[in-house]
């Protein structure tokens, strides 16, 4: 299947993102793909780039950066300082302590 447009349209479809390219990310994320997901995934994110490289070309001097689509203020609560689970609580139902905390397994080369 052809990514579309908004509108309907099909998108022209330039693979940016190549097979290998998917694979790699897979891999890193710890997934199994079939073929059928890996072509699906390369059409996929091509797409997206084709819409990122669409909206770099546009003239977007004087236009101020936002960070939501409508103006917001105050959208973060205070910063209060509260008391903290007591750290045996917090210890108690870990796997594995060390050192008076969680132990976790040390990272393996790969």
């Amino acid at each position: 299947m052809t990514p579309r447009e908004p509108g309907g349209r099909h998108l022209e479809s330039r693979h940016m993102i190549d097979r290998e390219q998917v694979l790699h990310v897979a891999r890193l994320a710890r997934l199994e793909l079939t073929d059928d997901e890996v072509a699906k995934m390369s059409d996929e994110l091509s797409a997206v780039l084709g819409h990122i490289e669409k909206i770099g070309e546009l003239d977007l001097d004087g236009v101020a950066p936002t960070t939501h689509v409508v103006e917001v203020s105050n959208a973060l609560r205070p910063d209060v300082v509260a008391p903290s689970l007591p750290h045996e609580v917090a210890l108690e139902n870990a796997p594995a302590v060390a050192g008076g905390g969680f132990r976790v397994p040390s990272p393996q080369a790969g």
